[in-house]
């Protein structure tokens, strides 16, 4: 593997040795359009050269509103051409979340890429330069194809330094406002480097992005392929998504939890659980069967499938391991660029996050926080200077906000986080997120929030599954009152689970319940329905319809 000091200097070097090799795969109304390496470097370095005549001081901010598609890395190596700092913005956001991280984030312009819903958004984006792509039907302020028709390459290229601000990434918000993780060019280099040696990738893979590209780990993901000189494609939509990942049969597959259970629910609705396990009991047809499905679902060909960013049911990874599929948990965050633990094939313990990777420290604090050092922490937080001391300590450890335990094997397991943590008027105090894990084993349930605060014991909110909604509702009952049992006889009596109170609407991005990468906003479910607890809790049913 060639060692580069920026995601820049990595371009470079392979638009140098495969000019020709294709490098984006941009489905377009049913056709691909196909961008080389020279070709994407010219546009970029074209965009650069009009960025340029903004005048702008050296490293300002560039926003950048996108789904993930060939012009949002395009954009990503523009602002690196020009020597700006990039900042990804998510593309689900409502107007004014976008404003509130373009206006603190001090961005002087932003580039605006294929998006949904751009015409709900748009009020969001203060007076600041604007560069549509009109290849994805965006018409505001200047016109990318326009200005590449105008502008020659830029010719004076400078390579950023390795500690240089790279890159501002807003957290997705989980506990309040998000909060901009500075990280410099050298953490990526560094966590990308991480990544392809822990799981020996090799050159000129093959990559499907479709995570936000304003998340850490699919940044990382697309910067990992970049070094490795990979060709990346997208979907062009939610419709054609499936179809086109197996289409790519990537070499590298992460998704998060919720995904898996997407996955799982659309195998088992054209092959039932009862017929999926007699036919796996078949020799040479179980076989068959396996890799069928794993070509169906695109995963045919991948070294490496991940999951990360929320816990994922052990259940839910043996299932896929009876098809041939083994999934990696592994454990990051944005503030340590995913450099933290991952499990491996060599060193793998299901439930698990895995051991502590190569080039890292970690610990645990008093209180069990887990703490982390290595040689990619980030920056701080843009602007917080307040913010960023409270997460490291005095050695220099950020402190992760999760709660979690080592065994006598060095793999660690999150056993909840510290915000959290809330108190039944029992005086107990409870951390939920083992529990909501255990409640996951039941695929009727899609989302969980295990709440209590000012009841004597907790209760659970559920969201249903595509499975659970075609249950009646006594078959649901059943169910919910079979998994509950089997759960409260392994938990401390203060934990047990008193109630299920199934919520009429599924928590969304677009009611304010979940965050852009899929994880659910406890302090937003909470401040709806805890006025509503203790008239659940006194209820006789045991499973509630609201």
């Amino acid at each position: 593997m060639q060692s580069f000091n920026s995601p820049l200097e990595a371009f470079l070097y392979w638009e140098t040795k495969t000019p020709n090799q294709v490098f984006l795969k941009q489905p377009i109304n049913g056709k691909i359009i196909e961008y080389t390496f020279l070709q994407a470097g010219e546009e970029a370095r074209k965009m650069a050269s009009y960025l340029k005549t903004l005048n702008l001081p050296e490293q300002s901010h560039i926003a950048l509103l996108s789904k993930n598609c060939a012009h949002w890395v395009m954009a990503d190596l523009a602002i690196m051409f020009a020597n700006f700092v990039s900042i990804p913005i998510y593309p689900t956001l409502n107007a004014d979340s976008i404003h509130q991280i373009v206006t603190h984030s001090d961005s002087k312009a932003i580039i605006i890429g294929k998006l949904d819903d751009f015409d709900s958004q748009k009020k969001g984006i203060p007076e600041i330069h604007k560069i549509s792509v009109g290849l994805y039907n965006q018409t505001t302020g200047s016109i990318w194809e326009d200005l590449i028709s105008k502008f020659n390459p830029l010719d004076d290229i400078q390579l950023p330094e390795k500690e240089n601000l790279h890159t501002v990434i807003y957290t997705s918000g989980t506990t309040g406002t998000p909060k901009g993780v500075m990280h410099s060019a050298s953490n990526f280099m560094e966590s990308s480097t991480t990544l392809i040696t822990l799981f020996d990738l090799p050159s000129n893979l093959r990559l499907f992005s479709y995570l936000p590209l304003a998340h850490v780990a699919e940044r990382l993901l697309i910067n990992a392929g970049v070094v490795l000189g990979a060709t990346i494609s997208f979907a062009e939509s939610l419709d054609t998504f499936a179809k086109e990942l197996e289409a790519t049969q990537p070499h590298i597959f992460f998704a998060v939890p919720r995904i898996w259970t997407k996955f799982r629910e659309k195998i088992l609705a054209t092959i039932p659980q009862k017929k999926l396990n007699i036919l796996l009991n078949i020799p040479i047809i179980n076989n068959i069967i396996k890799q069928k499905l794993k070509q169906k679902l695109g995963l045919s060909k991948a070294v490496f499938i991940a999951s990360a960013a929320a816990p994922i049911a052990p259940s839910l990874i043996s299932w896929y391991e009876n098809l041939g599929i083994s999934i990696m948990q592994g454990y990051g965050m944005t503030e340590d660029c995913c450099v933290s633990h991952f499990n491996t094939p060599q060193n793998n313990k299901l439930g698990t996050v895995g051991k502590t990777l190569y080039n890292v420290k970690a610990k645990l604090s008093a209180e069990g926080e887990i703490c982390i050092k290595n040689s990619c922490l980030m920056k701080g937080y843009y602007k917080n200077p307040e913010e960023t001391s409270k997460v490291f300590d005095e050695e220099g450890f950020l402190k992760t906000g999760d709660i979690g335990e080592f065994d006598h094997d060095g793999f660690l397991t999150i056993t909840g986080r510290v915000k959290d943590q809330f108190k039944t008027d029992k005086g107990k105090y409870i951390s939920p997120s083992h529990i909501e894990l255990l409640l996951s084993n039941n695929s009727n349930i899609e989302q969980i929030c295990v709440v209590g605060t000012g009841i004597p014991q907790p209760i659970a909110l559920i969201t249903l599954s595509e499975l659970g909604k075609l249950k009646t509702k006594e078959e649901l009952s059943t169910s919910l009152i079979q998994t509950i049992k089997t759960i409260n006889s392994t938990l401390e009596k203060h934990e047990r689970l008193e109630k299920v109170v199934i919520m009429k609407e599924d928590w969304t991005l677009a009611n304010g319940l979940t965050t852009p990468s899929l994880k659910v906003k406890r302090n937003s479910i909470e401040k709806i329905h805890q006025q509503y607890y203790k008239s659940w809790f006194e209820k006789s049913e045991f499973v509630i319809f609201e």
